[in-house]
């Protein structure tokens, strides 16, 4: 099979990833951010403000390694967010209800999974646009959850809060929690999608879906999956958001998360038609969105103009991107 797509890709069927300096442009943005945010914010590389904007990143930047999935195959997904705010809202009534802290963990992986599974499979069995289900989605997931809570937060429990709280507070040799299970699950994602087959089918099938199935590539299998690994993560990052917050608003929670997750795909160098992504690169991303953040606050800009910096951000990354693909 491996053998089959090389010789596709060699024909130019199949444009599987290569390798080459231009690919990591991302780290000479994030270089660039770093010496402009040194230039507005003069403490900017102290170990607090550091360790801040990995606090900051890692929940979104979670989600965004599986959307990095999605768009590498060609899909997208709208329903990130409200996916996070169902399961971190029935999340917490799992946790009171058994106190039981990696109980509560495994049920937000698997219920997110089954989340991400529903989508995968209208799209696949359905045959129905990634962009018009994750929408509709977006929408029935967050109306089910506004639901449950009557538009009220989802409270933890007092006796247990303390506790819960430090799974997303705490720190390891001064190292934040958070920022130690984000650079964890990134490499589990870069070894998923650079040293197993399963990464080189979802490159196959977002570059060319129909050549990828005519290799013998289980096409609706693994745009199912990427879907179904997306909603595992956002269980998890449902899971640190509860601890971090020790509550859910159903109405709000998740607001936004499908933007800064698209766009640090987009800024970390994912080709956002499919057929290339880079894991690590949706790593400096997300740290990249934060940064921004942090240069806008400390500019004094408006935060309600923040959405738009964004925008533009995923606008120019694109842009980009195509230049450079049009040029190879």
């Amino acid at each position: 099979m491996a053998e089959k797509i090389e010789k596709l890709g060699k024909m130019g069927k199949i444009n599987l990833q290569s390798f080459r300096i231009s690919d990591y442009s991302f780290i000479f943005s994030f270089l660039v951010l770093v010496v402009i945010a040194v230039a507005v914010n003069p403490n900017f590389l102290t170990y607090q403000n550091i360790s801040t904007i990995l606090l900051q990143a890692s929940i979104v930047g979670i989600i965004g390694l599986g959307m990095t999935l999605i768009i590498s195959s060609g899909q997208i997904d709208l329903s990130v967010g409200s996916i996070v705010a169902l399961v971190g809202g029935v999340s917490v009534l799992v946790l009171n209800q058994t106190q039981n802290f990696l109980l509560t963990l495994l049920f937000c992986i698997v219920f997110g999974a089954f989340l991400g599974t529903i989508n995968g499979l209208l799209v696949t069995v359905g045959r129905i646009a990634p962009f018009i289900v994750t929408l509709a989605t977006m929408t029935a997931y967050r109306s089910i959850i506004v639901q449950l809570g009557q538009g009220g937060p989802f409270n933890v429990a007092s006796e247990i809060l303390p506790s819960f709280r430090l799974i997303a507070s705490g720190s390891f040799l001064g190292v934040p929690n958070l920022a130690i299970i984000f650079i964890i699950i990134t490499i589990f994602m870069w070894v998923l999608t650079t040293k197993l087959k399963f990464g080189r089918y979802i490159f196959a099938v977002g570059s060319n879906e129909h050549a990828a199935q005519l290799t013998g590539i289980n096409v609706k299998f693994v745009k199912t999956a990427c879907f179904t690994i997306t909603g595992a993560l956002c269980g998890i990052s449902a899971f640190l958001l509860t601890s971090r917050l020790t509550s859910i608003a159903a109405a709000n929670a998740g607001t936004a998360f499908e933007l800064d997750a698209i766009a640090a795909v987009a800024i970390g160098g994912t080709v956002m038609s499919g057929g290339k992504g880079m894991i690590i690169g949706t790593f400096f991303g997300a740290l990249m969105i934060q940064m921004i953040e942090g240069i806008l606050i400390a500019a004094n800009v408006p935060p309600f103009l923040t959405g738009l910096v964004k925008g533009i951000v995923i606008i120019v990354a694109v842009l980009l991107q195509t230049v450079k693909w049009k040029r190879k």
